[in-house]
């Protein structure tokens, strides 16, 4: 019977409720956006029809509050209600709270959700279903003694999940048996916070496979097709971070091995809607199950691009009762697309998440070019939520057509104001092995291990650049211009940027034309040239391009090449000296929640030790001591929100020479 609905409240933020925005009004709807008091600004806010506050920042307290989203849905008048990717998208609680309060869900039926929700339950299910998976332990026994057992008999390495997880949370790799009960531990805590249930799996580490999944997609009639596959094999922390589709390893006939098999999968659950199955594709050309996502994916917009299919409507269509709009003989694929997930990270730094204003941000576009973003001008990246800043898709005729639309959207990209992850996916686009299409999950260590990508940081020509900005808009130029009785002026000038202080010396050749000379003995010609409407241009050494920077609440914030930095002048400030300084403090990376606190007043700790642990970004930070010492001062309480660089733990005096 179809089921009419006329109002949608998108129960999410961000670029997935922009992007369920734009195809719900396209189709007529009207839309409901909810929001906390962090995103009272946000984009989707202003998008959608109408928008209602649901609580605080803290998601737990506003989108996983499944009663102040039903009664936001109450007061809007919405009939529908899409979940989005996250959140309360899998859980089958909110959806049967979704339907028993007369609403359409926009997404699977509750007793799907809860069948795939838990990993091992799954397991167990493909297995009789004849799906292949991974030798492994899917037990209802959790006791450390168990798994322990367990893991000696599956043998080394071992991939440690959690049975409710997703996105990396509670998840650890152990190569040596004895890394494997702290491992466990690990895991468990991370999954208790992250999903609400500690139990865990195990399963036989694949070694450098490939990630690939397979979309999927049934209606209420019983039909359930698949639409190609993806590639995302290029993770960090077992996280996305590019997608492709269709996948550089799969050929036609192993597609529709793939495709049986995550339809068989689907059907095992009578699955209805968007979903995804997910695959480890090893070396040989066999494939393991490994989950099943009962939602829409951060990375449909590469299936959409290559089946010319809209998903989202498509899951309006479904959830109004109508049939698949193609059989499965119908599908076709053309061409080749490609995501990433621009985050607001530190790649230099293990990928750590940040937060803060962003001061410009201007997506890319052009011929092939798609961005999906939530993020307005002026926006901040919170520290509650996902530090993603928005995915950009190119699209091509061919896979290295779609790489190199890639690698053009990614120049033209200008985010300014935090550290983010541009320069990396610049770099990794542009690399020989991913170019080639066999890039597999070892791609990022393998190839951007902590030195290289500290080394790509480290570049001393946009420390120049800075430097010349920071010169020709400051108070140095006096009347003079840079020039002494003498000849030309010599100049010194400290930058404070994301590394920390530079010194450098600037001698003004004439107005606009610099040397700068920057720690280590290395000098660069910097010429600016007259600014224009869409940024300015500077010649680097000979070599002319284009630079985007602007000044916001003291600090210049650059982008060149690929690299975004941000600098404040610290010529005449005074060297800081802040008791989270050198290694006799333990200090937050970022705003958080103290999740656990292992050491007291008085307690003695070696260096390395584990002191505390730090919830932020849907993630959890281990706190490790960085010397012996003596605890002499406990500076937050469990379950405090912390702000970025506060002092966790103070040891007392200096260390010991």
């Amino acid at each position: 019977m179809p089921t009419p609905f006329h109002k949608i409240l998108i129960a999410n933020r961000g670029e997935i409720a922009c992007r369920v925005i734009r195809t719900a009004r396209a189709q007529g709807y009207l839309t409901v956006a909810v929001y906390s008091e962090a995103d009272a600004g946000a984009l989707h806010v202003r998008q959608a029809d109408e928008a209602l506050c649901i609580g605080p920042a803290p998601a737990r307290e506003s989108y996983l509050n499944m009663d102040a989203v039903l009664g936001a849905a109450g007061a809007s008048g919405a009939d529908a209600i899409h979940p989005g990717y996250g959140f309360l998208s899998e859980n089958a609680a909110f959806a049967r709270a979704v339907q028993a309060a007369g609403l359409v869900f926009i997404g699977p039926d509750p007793h799907s959700i809860e069948r795939m929700g838990n990993k091992a339950a799954a397991k167990r299910m493909m297995i009789q279903a004849g799906v292949p998976c991974v030798p492994g332990y899917h037990g209802a026994d959790q006791s450390d003694t168990a798994l322990l057992a367990q893991a000696r008999e599956i043998g080394a390495p071992i991939m440690v999940k959690a049975a409710a997880g997703g996105g990396g949370r509670g998840m650890r790799i152990v190569h040596e048996l004895s890394e494997m009960a702290d491992a466990l531990s690990r895991a468990r805590s991370e999954a208790a916070n992250a999903f609400g249930s500690d139990e865990l799996i195990l399963e036989r580490a694949v070694i450098e496979p490939r990630h690939v999944e397979v979309q999927v997609f049934g209606d209420r009639l019983g039909n359930i097709i698949h639409l190609g596959e993806r590639d995302c094999s290029i993770q960090r922390r077992h996280q996305k971070v590019f997608e492709e589709s269709p996948s550089p390893a799969v050929d036609a006939a192993l597609r529709a091995r793939m495709g049986a098999a995550a339809v068989a999968a689907a059907k095992t659950v009578d699955y209805v809607g968007a979903g995804t199955v997910e695959f480890l594709l090893d070396s040989d050309g066999r494939f393991y199950f490994l989950e099943m996502n009962t939602r829409l994916q951060v990375e449909h917009p590469v299936t959409e691009c290559v089946t010319g299919l809209d998903l989202v409507a498509w899951q309006l269509a479904v959830a109004r009762g109508e049939p698949l709009p193609l059989r499965q003989e119908e599908v076709r694929l053309e061409g080749h697309a490609i995501e990433v997930r621009l985050y607001a990270e530190d790649p230099a730094n293990d990928f750590l998440p940040q937060s803060g204003g962003v001061a410009l941000w201007e997506p890319p576009s052009g011929e092939g070019v798609r961005v999906d973003h939530g993020l307005a001008q002026g926006q901040a990246i919170s520290p509650f939520y996902d530090p993603m800043i928005a995915k950009i898709i190119a699209r091509g005729g061919t896979r290295d057509e779609a790489r190199r639309r890639l690698v053009g959207a990614l120049r033209d990209t200008r985010v300014l104001g935090l550290p983010t992850n541009l320069g990396f996916l610049a770099d990794a686009a542009r690399h020989p092995e991913f170019a080639s299409g066999h890039a597999t999950t070892a791609f990022i260590g393998r190839h951007f291990g902590p030195g290289q990508l500290r080394k790509a940081k480290e570049d001393s020509r946009i420390l120049a650049i800075a430097a010349a900005l920071w010169f020709d808009a400051s108070a140095y130029r006096g009347p003079q211009f840079g020039f002494r009785s003498n000849g030309a002026a010599r100049w010194p000038l400290t930058l404070g940027g994301d590394e920390g202080r530079a010194s450098v010396h600037l001698t003004v050749r004439e107005a606009g034309r610099f040397k700068v000379e920057c720690p280590g003995g290395v000098e660069h010609e910097i010429v600016l040239e007259a600014p224009e409407a869409q940024g300015r241009r500077v010649s680097v050494d000979g070599v002319h391009s284009r630079i985007t920077a602007t000044f916001a609440e003291g600090l210049l914030h650059v982008a060149w090449n690929g690299r975004s930095c941000s600098f404040e002048d610290l010529t005449y400030a005074p060297p800081r000296r802040t008791e989270d300084c050198g290694d006799s403090s333990v200090s937050a990376p970022m705003n958080g929640r103290l999740l656990a606190l292992y050491v007291a007043t008085g307690d003695k700790v070696t260096k390395g030790q584990r002191v505390a642990v730090l919830e932020a970004m849907k993630m959890e930070h281990q706190l490790l001591a960085r010397r012996d010492g003596t605890v002499e001062r406990i500076g937050a309480t469990v379950g405090e929100q912390v702000t970025s660089r506060a002092v966790i733990v103070k040891l007392a005096g200096e260390q010991a020479a």
